[in-house]
């Protein structure tokens, strides 16, 4: 599926893209958000990962609109349209501003749908706010305890993930993002994408948005959080948190192409799962098996929305 070249619904923003979607900023847990949102019935929540932002989620806010659903993909703090806070980049507070975007949208709840990044957020969403998150969907991530204990213990996985130990140094990891106008996002989308890349267009999208002032350097941030605080109260205590079984009906979507979350890191995460549990695994995809293949993404996820049974 190829996009046309996307342009700015506001001139001058790179991330207000338009389309078939509504644009608006969200005040939830001390900070604004932006959201693009389209469609009505009950609300699923796009949790977009790195090096992007809403826009990754294009394909699968029309496809969700068109089955019946609101769909509402945010930005994460400091990405996109969000505000770029100096603090507040911990995954316990990521998580927060997810639900509390969800509150202030005036939903019960919402069927939360999370990649890379957003993925392990939203993985900690259904642990520390459970009644807010009636279904969990989580693409190219493990379960945080899988992932620190793959990130640690599996070597092929630590060198899949080297990027987040080069961005433990100070300043360098953002230069690098801004690069040439956001050269190294090209090469990162390409590198981790199987033989169906993400068309150029879009690659040119989150190459401009992570030039944004201050972007690069708080779409770094979590990371340093989770190495820095491996060792520190604050990230022992989070980790025995993660502890509590997630206990709504979770569809866990993974390539298996995958070169910087191997599936090996990502399988098993059903053990922390007391609920339903699908696990999908997309032959010949990459990292981003939402914009590889948004049809059969989209299809996989639709129907198991649908589902009445999904523990089938």
């Amino acid at each position: 599926m190829t996009d046309p070249a996307p342009s700015p619904a506001h001139p001058g923003s790179p991330v207000r893209i338009d389309g078939p979607w509504t644009h608006r900023d969200v005040a939830a847990n001390g900070a604004r958000f932006h959201i693009a949102e389209l469609g009505d019935g009950p609300l699923v929540m796009l949790v977009h990962g790195f090096p992007q932002f809403w826009w990754a989620w294009r394909h699968q806010l029309v496809a969700l609109a068109d089955a019946g659903y609101r769909a509402v993909a945010m930005d994460l703090r400091g990405v996109g349209g969000s505000d770029r806070t100096p603090r507040g980049y911990d995954p316990a507070n990521l998580a927060l501003d997810i639900t509390g975007v969800i509150r202030s949208l005036g939903e019960p709840d919402a069927a939360l749908v999370g990649h890379d990044l957003g993925g392990y957020l939203a993985w900690t969403a259904a642990v520390m706010r459970p009644k807010l998150v009636r279904r969990l969907a989580v693409a190219s991530m493990p379960h945080p305890r899988r992932w620190r204990s793959a990130m640690l213990a599996d070597v092929k996985q630590t060198r899949a993930g080297s990027h987040v130990w080069g961005f433990q140094r100070p300043w360098i990891p953002e230069r690098q993002l801004t690069a040439d106008d956001g050269a190294l996002v090209g090469r990162l989308i390409r590198d981790w994408s199987g033989p169906r890349l993400p068309d150029e267009a879009a690659v040119e999208t989150y190459r401009r948005a992570m030039c944004i002032p201050s972007t690069a350097h708080c779409a770094v941030e979590p990371y340093r959080w989770l190495v820095r605080s491996l060792a520190r109260p604050d990230g022992v205590q989070f980790y025995r948190r993660m502890k509590r079984p997630v206990r709504v009906p979770t569809l866990h979507l993974h390539g298996s192409l995958d070169p910087v979350l191997r599936t090996r890191s990502a399988a098993g995460s059903g053990e922390y799962v007391e609920a339903p549990y699908r696990w999908r695994l997309f032959d010949g995809l990459g990292h981003f098996p939402h914009e590889e293949d948004p049809v059969a993404f989209s299809t996989e996820l639709v129907n198991w929305l649908k589902d009445p049974e999904p523990d089938r």
